[in-house]
């Protein structure tokens, strides 16, 4: 696919969720008014933001791709960029720009540890209805070990700020399956002032997620950041896989603030594990997490009009050894379709012993 770009609860608690607290980092949001598209981030949202989920420097870039014309901003360019690791930034010209690749830029372990690609609000990048459009793995032979623990390691340390991904295909991947835009395990990602529109991966699986972003093993199990991000955000736009409409990950713990979720579907049927002769899934319209010991926390979220076959139209939150809990502060979940195994809330699917803290939220 190709796409242009140029009954309700009402909570209120006298809780305090430490994720989700007022103060933190002012963040310049280049992506609010686009010229094309949703904006990025959810324009009501009013939580304040960790110093850590802020933007990162881009002031001493290893690479600019581009020489400040659209022609010299190729994919081959971003590809060798990602390649080259540090901070990348680009020069495409005073307009927006669309980057086709035809295959994934990869990330190599030992070229940060910091590794920071930002667009500047002006950059889009597309999978073209092909391909993948960033991976990034630490257990990746490939992509050069640099610990003895991969899978616990504190590098590269990614920040996507200020990008847009669009029509991301990851159905070709057989290993690293899900992730149609972005597919990361181990170190840490952060997402800041992004956009995920038309990404896909693949159809059915009781497992294979995230058709926006797909992440396992966090350093320390510390959370995936995710800050004034949108996954669909109008009809037309959304992104859909056998689970994890926007976002699919096992064992990892997330904190989102002032995002996004809309218009993302899970099409798989059967669940996980897939019951009779269905091949599984359907589970997670915006939100997948499955694993042990994790946290969700949503702070200034918005999710809405997200569907599902199977469980959790707006999120599936199961952890298999019943740790974890998830935080919802000052969101608004409503009007998720499909789905069952709701025991506490509409459009939430966990375990009726998952500790669900709502505060200053709608869920309807």
């Amino acid at each position: 696919m190709s796409r242009a770009l140029g009954p309700a609860l009402l909570i209120a608690a006298a809780v305090f969720v430490a994720a989700c607290g007022d103060g933190g980092v002012d963040i310049d949001n280049p992506l609010t008014d686009p010229e094309a598209g949703p904006p990025a981030g959810n324009p009501d949202g009013t939580c304040g933001v960790p110093s850590e989920a802020g933007l990162a420097s881009v002031a001493s870039p290893r690479t600019v791709v581009g020489d400040g014309t659209p022609a010299s901003c190729t994919g081959e360019a971003v590809i060798a960029a990602v390649a080259a690791g540090g901070v990348i930034t680009f020069d495409c010209g005073p307009d927006p720009v669309t980057i086709t690749l035809d295959r994934p830029a990869k990330i190599f372990n030992d070229t940060g540890p910091e590794i920071v690609l930002d667009g500047g609000g002006k950059v889009t990048l597309s999978g073209g209805g092909r391909t993948r459009i960033l991976y990034m793995n630490t257990c990746d032979p490939d992509q050069r070990w640099t610990t003895s623990h991969c899978n616990d390691q504190d590098h590269p340390r990614l920040t996507v700020q200020n990008l847009t991904f669009i029509d991301g295909n990851s159905k070709g991947e057989a290993e690293h399956d899900g992730g149609g835009a972005i597919w990361a395990r181990g170190g840490r990602l952060k997402l800041v002032n992004t956009r995920f529109f038309g990404n896909v991966c693949a159809d059915t699986g009781p497992d294979v997620g995230g058709a926006g972003v797909r992440v396992f093993d966090q350093y320390q199990d510390l959370p995936v950041y995710v800050v004034n991000t949108t996954f669909g955000g109008a009809e037309g736009f959304g992104n859909t896989c056998s689970n994890g409409g926007g976002i699919s990950s096992i064992g990892v713990s997330w904190a989102i603030y002032n995002s996004l979720f809309s218009h993302n579907r899970a099409i798989g049927n059967g669940g996980n594990p897939p019951q009779g002769n269905s091949p599984g899934g359907g589970s997670g319209g915006a939100i997948y997490n499955d694993g042990n010991e994790m946290t969700l926390s949503l702070c200034g979220v918005a999710i809405r009009d997200n569907e599902v076959v199977q469980h959790g139209s707006a999120i599936f939150f199961v952890t298999n050894n019943h740790t974890g809990d998830i935080r919802i502060d000052r969101s608004v979940i409503t009007r998720n379709l499909g789905g069952s195994w709701y025991t506490q809330y509409p459009m939430i699917s966990a375990h009726d012993d998952t500790p669900i803290v709502v505060t200053d939220s709608t869920i309807q």
